[in-house]
C-alpha cells in the first residue's frame, strides 16, 4: 500500500509524453549505476545522474529508498521532469538514488526501521546511519566535479532514512529534509496510533512489501489479491487478526513482529528515531516537511521536528501544508478531496522553501532569510503563516466542554450535574471511517464529510452554536474524556469537525454539495487499555468512571465566522483501525468469539477538548 501510494503520489501521473524538460535532462545528464561498498563488505546498488556540464563543481542530492531506484539500466531515466525535482537538474545537481540494504538490487539483509546504534564498536556494527556515511564518503571521493556538499531528502519511508542520514555525522552532509517521516510505528505513524492497530494499512502494505527477497532483483513483489473489493466487507468478513495472519502465511517476518509486540516495550522504543536526535551535528541543517492531512505520517513530521528542536543544536525548520501523503511533491496542492485551498500550495512550497533551502546549503546560492522557523498553512483561512517557534508562543489553551443534548461550549455548564451520553459499540457493526464503498484505504478521508457518521446511533455528536468570530487553532489538541464502559477495554475516537454554513459553495467547478459540509479537521483514536501507560496496559473496571486523556496531532485550522465546531465520539473506525474485542486480552491473537458489545458512557461537563487557540492578531 505505502509503495503504491509513494509511486503514485511522489512521482505523479502527469502526461507521460516527452516534453522539453525530459528531452533537456536526457541530453544534459548521464546516468551511472554502481555498487557502493559498505564497511562490512555489503554493496548497495546506486543510480547516479551526473550533469555533463564540467565548468563548475556540483552538489550531491540523495534519496535512500526501500521502494526501488528504478528504472534500472543506464539508458533508462527516472522521470524527474514530472515535478519540481526537474529544477535540481536544471541547476546541475548530482542526483543519487540508492536501494537500501536488502531491498531490490542491493545486497544484504533488510530490516524494517532498523534501530540506530549509537555505540558502534566494529565494522560489522551497521545501521542506516553508517550506510549513509559510507555512501556519502564514496560519492565525494569518486564522483568527478562534485563540490563536497551533500544533501539527503525523502518522503515517507525514505523520510525515515533521511532522519537516519542526519545521524551519520559525515562532515560533507550539509542539509537533510525528512518529509512525512516514519518516526514511531506504535504511537502515531502508519501502523499504530496510540497503540491501536491500523490493520488495513499494515495488511495492504506488508502483504506485498513484506514478502522475502532472497536475492537482488528488479521485479516487484506481487500484491495481495483481495477476494472482496469492498474493504469494509473484506476485513469484517475475515474477522479477528489471526485470520489475516493466516492469509499472509509465515513468510512475512515483520507482520509477525507486529503480532508479537502488542505493547510499547523496548523493542518499539529502540525503533523510535526521535530518541536519538541529539546526535545530529550542529553543521547539518534540517527541514522537516509534512501534511496537515497526511493519512500515513501526520504524527511523524510534527513530532520529529519537536524532537530535533528539543535535543539538537542545528538549524532546524518546519513546513506543514494542507496535503495528503507526499502531495507537496505532486505539483498540485490546490485541494484535497472536496476541500479547496485557494492556491497551488505545492508550487509555493517548492519555489519558496525546498529549492532555496538546498540551493543555500549545498551551493551557497541565494538566501534562506524568507524561510521562517515554522512555515504553516492554516486550512479554513487558507493562508500561510510564519512563526519563530512551534507551537506559537502566544497560544491560549481553552476547554471546549461536552454538554447535555449534544451541546458544545467554551463555558462550563452553569449548573454542574452528573449526566452522560451513551451508546453501544458493537464489533459486528463497526463505524466506518468514511462513506461509500472502497477497495483500498482512501487518502481523502482526512478531510471527508462526516455527515454519514453523524446519523449513526453509536456516534455521539456535539456542536457549538454558529460562531460569531473566527476561532484559529495552532498546536496539539488534548482530549479529556470521563468515561465508563460495561466491559474491560474499548477504543475511543475523537473527531474535530468544521461545519460549513448551509449556503456555502466554492467558486469553482466542484459539484459536491458543500452546504452544511462537516469537514474532518482532526481525528484520532486511543486504545483505552493504554490510557495510563503504553508499556503496561490496564483493564477497565466495568461501569466505573475513569479518565481517558490523550493528545491528537497538531492542528492548524481556522473555524470561520458563520461556521460551527463539532465533535464526534465513537469507539470504532473501521477498517482503518482493527476492531477492539472490548475485552482485556491479546487482540493480536484473539478469536472471533472474543468480540463483545460494550455500552459506553461519556460523562458530560467533565469531558472536554483542550484547544490551542491562536489570538486573532497573528
Amino acid at each position: 500500500m505505502r509503495k503504491i501510494l509513494f509511486l503514485l503520489l511522489v512521482l505523479p501521473l502527469f502526461s507521460i509524453a516527452q516534453n522539453a524538460d525530459s528531452i533537456w535532462i536526457v541530453q544534459n545528464y548521464v546516468k551511472k549505476e554502481v555498487y557502493i561498498p559498505m564497511r562490512d563488505g555489503v554493496k548497495l546498488f546506486t543510480s547516479i545522474y551526473m550533469p555533463k556540464d564540467n565548468t563548475e563543481k556540483h552538489p550531491i542530492l540523495m534519496t535512500r529508498t526501500p521502494y526501488s531506484c528504478a528504472p534500472y539500466g543506464e539508458h533508462e531515466y527516472r522521470k524527474f521532469w514530472r515535478n519540481h525535482y526537474k529544477t535540481y537538474l536544471k541547476e546541475n545537481f548530482i542526483m543519487v538514488i540508492q536501494d537500501v540494504r536488502g531491498k531490490w538490487m542491493s545486497e544484504g539483509e533488510f530490516v524494517n526501521i532498523r534501530p540506530y546504534n549509537p555505540d558502534k564498536k566494529s565494522k560489522n556494527d551497521v545501521d542506516e546511519a553508517s550506510d549513509t556515511y559510507d555512501t556519502i564518503d564514496w560519492l565525494i571521493h569518486n564522483l568527478d566535479n562534485n563540490n563536497g556538499n551533500v544533501g539527503v531528502f525523502g518522503i515517507s519511508y525514505p523520510g525515515f532514512y533521511t532522519a537516519m542520514a542526519a545521524l551519520s555525522n559525515h562532515p560533507a552532509l550539509k542539509a537533510v529534509s525528512p518529509q512525512a517521516p516514519v518516526t514511531d510505528w506504535f504511537i502515531g505513524d502508519d501502523f499504530h496510533h496510540n497503540g491501536a492497530f491500523f490493520a488495513m494499512d499494515a495488511f495492504a502494505f506488508y502483504s506485498s512489501f513484506g514478502k522475502p527477497r532472497p536475492k537482488p532483483t528488479t521485479v516487484s513483489p506481487t500484491p495481495f489479491n483481495y477476494p472482496i473489493k469492498d474493504n469494509y466487507r473484506f476485513y469484517l468478513t475475515t474477522g479477528a487478526l489471526p485470520n489475516l495472519t493466516k492469509l499472509l502465511g509465515d513468510s512475512v517476518a515483520f507482520w509477525n513482529d507486529l503480532m508479537n509486540h502488542p505493547n510499547y516495550t523496548q523493542w518499539w522504543q529502540e525503533r523510535n528515531d526521535r530518541n536519538f536526535m541529539q546526535h545530529i551535528l550542529p553543521t547539518t541543517a534540517s527541514l522537516v516537511v509534512g501534511g496537515l492531512f497526511d493519512a500515513e505520517d501526520c504524527f511523524g513530521a510534527w513530532n520529529l521536528y519537536k524532537a530535533i528542536e528539543l535535543k539538537a543544536k542545528n538549524n532546524n525548520k518546519l513546513v506543514m501544508g494542507p496535503w495528503y501523503h507526499g502531495q507537496w511533491a505532486s505539483g498540485d496542492g490546490t485541494h484535497l478531496g472536496n476541500v479547496y485551498f485557494d492556491s497551488n500550495t505545492a508550487d509555493w512550497y517548492a519555489n519558496n522553501i525546498e529549492i532555496p533551502f538546498f540551493n543555500y546549503y549545498l551551493k551557497g546560492a541565494g538566501s534562506i532569510d524568507k524561510i521562517a522557523e515554522a512555515n504553516i498553512f492554516f486550512s479554513g483561512e487558507n493562508k500561510w503563516h510564519q512563526f519563530n517557534v512551534w507551537p506559537p508562543a502566544n497560544i491560549q489553551t481553552s476547554k471546549l466542554y461536552l454538554q447535555q443534548n449534544g451541546k458544545l461550549s467554551f463555558e462550563p455548564a452553569k449548573t454542574f450535574n452528573i449526566s452522560f451520553s451513551e451508546y453501544t459499540s458493537d464489533p459486528a457493526k463497526p463505524v466506518p471511517y468514511t462513506d461509500g464503498v472502497h477497495e483500498y484505504r482512501t487518502r481523502e478521508y482526512m478531510t471527508d464529510d462526516q455527515r454519514f457518521a453523524a446519523t449513526r446511533p453509536d456516534v455521539l455528536v456535539y456542536e457549538t452554536p454558529t460562531l460569531t468570530n473566527d476561532v484559529t487553532l495552532a498546536g496539539p489538541l488534548t482530549a479529556h474524556l470521563n468515561v465508563s464502559i460495561s466491559t474491560t477495554d474499548a477504543d475511543f475516537v475523537v473527531k474535530l469537525i468544521d461545519v460549513f454554513p448551509e449556503d456555502f459553495e466554492y467558486n469553482n467547478a466542484s459539484t459536491y454539495p458543500m452546504g452544511g459540509y462537516e469537514m474532518l479537521v482532526r481525528g484520532e483514536v486511543m486504545r483505552g487499555r493504554f490510557r495510563n501507560s503504553f508499556e503496561k496496559p490496564e483493564p477497565f473496571k466495568p461501569k466505573t468512571p475513569t479518565t481517558v486523556q490523550y493528545t491528537l496531532p497538531d492542528v492548524a485550522h481556522t473555524f470561520k465566522k458563520g461556521h460551527k465546531i463539532m465533535v464526534q465520539i465513537q469507539s470504532s473506525w473501521f477498517p482503518l483501525v482493527d476492531r477492539n474485542p472490548q475485552q482485556f486480552l491479546d487482540i493480536y491473537h484473539a478469536k472471533d468469539s472474543d468480540f463483545k458489545k460494550a455500552n459506553i458512557r461519556i460523562y458530560n461537563n467533565d469531558s472536554y477538548l483542550l484547544l490551542p487557540i491562536l489570538p486573532s492578531n497573528n
